[in-house]
């Protein structure tokens, strides 16, 4: 549908579109009545309609190529938003796969042999067959993406990477036929809706490949993949231009591309792209007023450009960020209690707020839900929340004791970067961290956490600098993040926190960045070659590869 329609057509186009599905559920379904279901579906979920969105699908899943997908994108999202059945979103996923497999053209051997040596015909294929292709390239990406939840490790990345390829093989077929094939003039609708599923999923997977560490692209480049981030962003924008069903799919990917990765990834943000997300987010909202996935973004897009106090969708960090400790409070116990991506992350940002507040009531018992809640899905554990039950022992450890355990959280997610538009922010952070540095270099502690006989000693002084240097990058101190972070670099008798050197050794890099290039280029390469194997070391990896896109350009 047009970006520029309104939301008061909303009921006008339910309506038309509920009159042909009603003449259509006498009898099997044929592509064209299914793709109109599946439009209605689409709107029904952006609207909020959810169980009305289902209940369309799911009587023609069994048998009808779009209801079936339709119905695999669902359970698959929840899937993906709330870490809950797992299961069902596989076993819908694959009954998906085994119906595109049953419309899909059949390809003999001496057909395969063949056309290694002449150019295939696409024009051979029924409408039908180039949609089954289309729709089994999207269920095996879904599907191959189950197994990467939470998996931040290199070996499981370049694992996952391999189970992928059937998929990607399947997006090159579809694009060969975007490009050659010529569809009747009855089947321009079908055209255009298969057209913006293939440069979503193109589009996607350059996007995707293209923010994986340097070594792993080459992996994959050698058995066939490529990757090209403008290529991935080109189609993506033409996609979300096509009035084709996975248009509002492109729109999500280019949004949750800039508002999300971007910012995870990278201390750089595009204007051009940021107003990019403005007209996107404008358009969906005038025609989804309430839907929460536009609101979302929405708030993301307020905090990504620096006006917090719009930013009312995020919350928890906004209060975070402000030192509003109860209202942290708040909001953490809300996702406790109402949401169930993960306890243990939710359970363990609490108990990090309310160590921040003084108020050690109730923190033994979140503390020990940080590791009865740890999950493992598809076998594999999440790495923050591996992160958060080591600390949860650690706090056992030392007495009930954490150090700056809330702001490192805020290091972690990348929250500082928003803290850097608004320095008395900024500042009232750093004070809170000074605060703490100052008891580690005093000659007499009062507690024997800050005493350099402590087992921990190291390790959390050279957090301290690290978020000290990092608040002073954001900040725009640059020799004074310097001075911080080499003094981290240098701290010795870590015993367990080796994540941080390497995190300090990236900071560093990026304060050089801006009057000396190649030193900063020199330095993220090193990184690479002289640290390995530390916690959230993926994490890293990312960053690093999404500062030499930009450093290298």
């Amino acid at each position: 549908m047009d970006d520029c329609e309104q939301s008061d057509s909303s009921e006008e186009f339910y309506d038309a579109c509920e009159d042909q599905v009603e003449q259509a559920t006498c009898s099997e379904m044929d592509i064209e009545q299914s793709l109109v279901v599946a439009e209605l579906a689409i709107n029904y979920f952006f609207d909020n309609r959810f169980e009305e969105a289902r209940t369309l699908l799911k009587p023609f899943a069994d048998s009808s190529l779009y209801h079936s997908m339709g119905n695999a994108v669902f359970a698959f999202l929840e899937a993906m938003l709330t870490f809950e059945h797992i299961e069902e979103a596989s076993s819908a996923l694959r009954k998906c796969i085994d119906l595109c497999q049953r419309y899909r053209k059949k390809i003999t051997l001496t057909a395969s042999i063949g056309n290694t040596f002449k150019k295939r015909n696409f024009n051979q294929l029924t409408d039908l067959e180039c949609h089954a292709e289309l729709c089994l390239a999207e269920s095996l990406l879904m599907n191959a993406l189950l197994t990467f939840i939470g998996d931040e490790n290199l070996t499981g990345l370049i694992r996952g990477s391999l189970q992928v390829r059937q998929c990607f093989n399947c997006y090159r077929t579809c694009e060969q036929i975007m490009k050659h094939r010529n569809w009747s003039s009855n089947s321009t609708a079908l055209k255009i809706h298969f057209n913006s599923g293939v440069l979503m999923g193109i589009g996607t997977f350059n996007l995707m490949i293209s923010l994986l560490p340097g070594r792993l692209i080459k992996l994959l480049q050698f058995i066939g993949f490529t990757s090209d981030r403008s290529d991935g962003l080109r189609d993506l924008q033409k996609g979300h231009q096509e009035n084709g069903l996975r248009q509002i799919l492109c729109k999500l990917s280019l949004l949750g591309y800039h508002l999300m990765v971007v910012p995870m990834i990278s201390d750089r943000q595009s204007t051009e792209h940021l107003k990019l997300c403005d007209q996107i987010l404008t358009s969906q909202l005038a025609k989804y007023p309430s839907g929460v996935w536009m609101l979302f973004f929405k708030g993301r897009y307020e905090l990504v450009t620096g006006n917090l106090k719009a930013a009312e969708i995020l919350l928890l960090w906004l209060s975070c960020v402000q030192r509003n400790w109860p209202s942290a409070e708040n909001y953490a116990r809300q996702l406790l209690d109402k949401s169930n991506w993960s306890r243990s992350i939710y359970a363990y940002q609490l108990a990090a707020i309310k160590l921040m507040s003084s108020d050690n009531l109730e923190v033994d018992k979140l503390m020990l839900e940080v590791v009865t809640f740890k999950q493992k899905i598809a076998g594999k554990s999440l790495p923050m929340e591996k992160f958060m039950a080591k600390r949860s022992l650690r706090y056992k450890i030392q007495n009930g004791q954490l150090v700056l355990p809330l702001i490192e959280l805020m290091y972690l997610w990348n929250v500082f970067k928003f803290m850097g538009q608004d320095y008395q922010l900024a500042d009232g952070i750093l004070q809170i961290i000074d605060a703490d540095l100052a008891k580690f270099n005093s000659m007499e502690p009062s507690d024997l956490l800050y005493s350099t006989s402590h087992s921990y000693y190291a390790d959390n002084r050279a957090l301290c600098l690290l978020l000290r240097g990092s608040c002073y990058k954001q900040m725009g101190k640059l020799a004074l993040a310097l001075q911080d972070f080499n003094e981290c670099i240098l701290q010795t008798g870590i015993v367990e926190d080796h994540f941080i050197i390497p995190y300090a050794y990236y900071e560093a890099a990026l304060c050089h960045a801006a009057e000396n290039r190649d030193l900063a280029v020199s330095m993220l390469h090193e990184i690479k070659k002289k640290y390995s194997k530390f916690a959230l070391e993926s994490r890293l990896y990312f960053r690093i590869h999404a500062a030499l896109m930009d450093l290298e350009r």
